[in-house]
């Protein structure tokens, strides 16, 4: 909760974008039932009433917690006298209104098909159930006013718990496995280079190094060594993962390679193209070979004709001087 109250976000589900950062530290969660109120609070039927704000200041002290009716402190006490999820929207409905459980659920339907003018209908319902159990007309239609953003969106709070477990976890875990986490995030976004970008960044705000793609050491996902997050090879441009499968497997057998010359005859170049080796070269996954990176892009073609020579003797079973 310390990590979220600082909007420290990055990788943490449903609660990454720049108007939640700005929610959570006005809402400041310290328990798990904020957590599911940000989640539904941040959607833009309750977004149009400035309800995030209201909830904020309720549960700071900075305003009074009021109900919109007395009967409805039971129903509402839990989020501070607002109306937050579909479930209490259900449940005004019935014990202001009348409503029986059957068709405060059909007003349900209603608000999720998020279009107002299907509300209209419920409206006259609503204000004359409640008027017939003592309530004000002028104070009836107040109440369905704060109803009417549902039809724009509005969470469930099952759906809501849902979202807010699953952010609970993954604040958990940057939180306690900071680098086990955003190796697996980076993972995640493989194809994503604006979000790989984005993570990178954070890890390096977090204090974790991310160690550059290399042949002799990365694997095809982001992995975590001693000395940070090594870079995946399957984040590089045009390689795939059986290119990365043979290269691992040809380190694994024989160790590290030494040069291009030396990767192309110990590689499978049926897996590893021209193309692949152009973005390794380019992404620096060969700077611990020999040569520069313009020498290595020099030789491409002599060191795979060479490669691809030595695989047919080896596969022949002739071996040269």
């Amino acid at each position: 909760y310390a990590m979220l109250r600082g909007a420290d976000t990055t990788g943490v589900f449903q609660l990454e974008s720049p108007g939640m950062r700005q929610l959570i530290q006005m809402l400041e969660p310290d328990r798990f039932e904020d957590l599911m109120a940000l989640v539904a609070l941040y959607r833009p039927g309750l977004l149009s009433l400035d309800q995030h704000v209201e909830y904020a200041a309720r549960k700071h002290g900075r305003r009074q917690v009021t109900y919109p009716h007395p009967a409805l402190e039971e129903v509402l006490r839990d989020t501070y006298g607002i109306i937050v999820y579909q479930e209490q929207v259900m449940q005004v409905a019935v014990r202001l209104a009348g409503y029986t459980m059957g068709q405060a659920d059909t007003l349900r339907k209603v608000m999720g098909k998020k279009v107002r003018k299907d509300l209209i209908p419920h409206r006259k319902t609503f204000i004359e159930g409640a008027v017939g159990n003592g309530i004000d007309a002028k104070r009836a239609e107040e109440i369905f006013e704060l109803i009417v953003p549902f039809a724009d969106y509005g969470f469930n709070a099952s759906h809501a718990c849902a979202y807010a477990y699953i952010a609970y976890q993954t604040a958990y875990l940057k939180t306690h496995y900071p680098a086990q986490f955003m190796a697996a995030n980076l993972t995640s976004e493989m194809g994503n280079t604006n979000r790989i970008v984005v993570l990178i960044n954070e890890c390096k705000a977090m204090g974790i190094r991310v160690l550059p793609p290399d042949v002799n050491a990365s694997e095809y996902d982001f992995v975590v060594t001693p000395q940070g997050i090594r870079f995946g090879l399957g984040a590089i441009k045009n390689v795939g993962a059986n290119a990365v499968e043979s290269i691992v497997k040809a380190r694994t057998e024989a160790g590290r390679f030494t040069s291009l010359y030396d990767f192309c005859e110990r590689v499978d170049l049926g897996a590893v193209n021209r193309r692949m080796i152009e973005s390794f070269i380019k992404a620096g996954a060969m700077d611990t070979l020999e040569g520069t990176r313009a020498q290595s892009m020099a030789v491409i073609d002599s060191a795979m004709e060479n490669g691809t020579r030595v695989w047919k003797d080896r596969a022949s079973g002739q071996s040269g001087l």
